[in-house]
């Protein structure tokens, strides 16, 4: 597997490592989904500094790290919970970090902070979310399950709804989805909260074909993934009225389902709050338990490549 120093954007990937990390992630869910375990990283410390809060990033990442049989240091609150309650700058705490493991998984409220941690560290960073930036390692969980889900990337068609103008999820799933042929994607949001033009220009640029859309209705029967995203209120700041027209307005339940094709799947990054219904779950089409699931392996993957194993 050719490797990286640090995992800071979806940008990084190209088609051949892509499917190197696949492999090795396949690899990864036939051995530990058989209860075994290996000790290939008994002398390794992985680091978990979060300044936003997380469930499934950090505890996949902390659980990927103690199947592979190293240890882990974590703050799960580091915004209030660590010296940047003092006023530390992000550099001086990755400095101080990296001399005391062998691997950062950082999460941070600010776009860019990942590259600004990179810059500093003598260990691989790999970015676990920065602010409405990106999400590299959800993306790549992400393209593993529509391949893992459908037996193919190329030639699929996916309905990309919700909150995406703040949804880093979405950025970076779409920056890996440029490297691939025949894709059509539908952006379907409420106008105050449209794809931004940057992804836009990317996805011309790379000749993929998309349509903005404001009815999940609309284009549930002709799309192979509907990628259901949540509402952000945390990146609407004050603006509360903007919140409130937003919240609610796509919502996948069994009315959803009856328009979907046979063989189509639900995805979702989760946590989900009310726009899937529980009612959806029991549907073999929903597979956002199984994505979630996946990060473990896919993360498994990012570990042995960044730690050269």
């Amino acid at each position: 597997m050719s490797n990286l120093k640090h995992i800071i954007n979806a940008q990084q990937f190209n088609k051949e490592l892509l499917e190197s990390i696949f492999k090795t992630a396949d690899k990864a869910k036939l051995f530990f989904s058989q209860g075994k375990r290996t000790n290939i990283f008994k002398d390794k410390i992985l680091a978990t500094l979060f300044y936003e809060p997380s469930t499934r990033t950090r505890l996949s990442f902390e659980s990927a790290m103690s199947h592979l049989g190293g240890s882990v240091i974590s703050t799960e609150n580091a915004r209030q919970f660590s010296s940047a309650s003092k006023g530390e700058t992000l550099e001086d705490t990755i400095k101080i970090i990296s001399a005391y493991a062998d691997v950062i998984v950082l999460r941070h409220y600010e776009s860019g902070s990942a590259q600004k941690a990179s810059v500093v560290s003598k260990i691989p960073i790999i970015n676990a979310g920065d602010g409405p930036g990106q999400h590299p390692t959800q993306a790549l969980l992400d393209l593993y399950t529509i391949k893992d889900e459908l037996g193919r990337i190329d030639n699929i068609s996916i309905a990309m709804v919700g909150d995406l103008a703040n949804g880093r999820t979405v950025r970076s799933l779409c920056y890996l989805l440029g490297k691939y042929e025949n894709i059509k994607i539908y952006f379907v949001s409420p106008e105050i909260i449209r794809i931004k033009d940057d992804i836009k220009q990317y996805l011309t640029k790379h000749k993929i074909e998309f349509r903005e859309e404001d009815s999940l209705q609309a284009v549930a029967d002709k799309v192979d993934v509907i990628y259901q995203t949540r509402i952000q209120k945390e990146r609407f700041g004050d603006r509360l009225e903007d919140y409130a027209k937003a919240c609610g307005v796509y919502v996948i339940n069994n009315e959803i389902l009856n328009l979907m094709k046979d063989n189509s799947i639900i995805m979702h990054p989760l946590p989900r709050v009310n726009e899937i219904l529980p009612e959806v779950d029991n549907d073999p089409r929903a597979a956002y338990f199984r994505q979630a699931e996946n990060g473990l392996y896919v993360r498994i993957a990012l570990l042995r490549m960044v730690l050269n194993k």
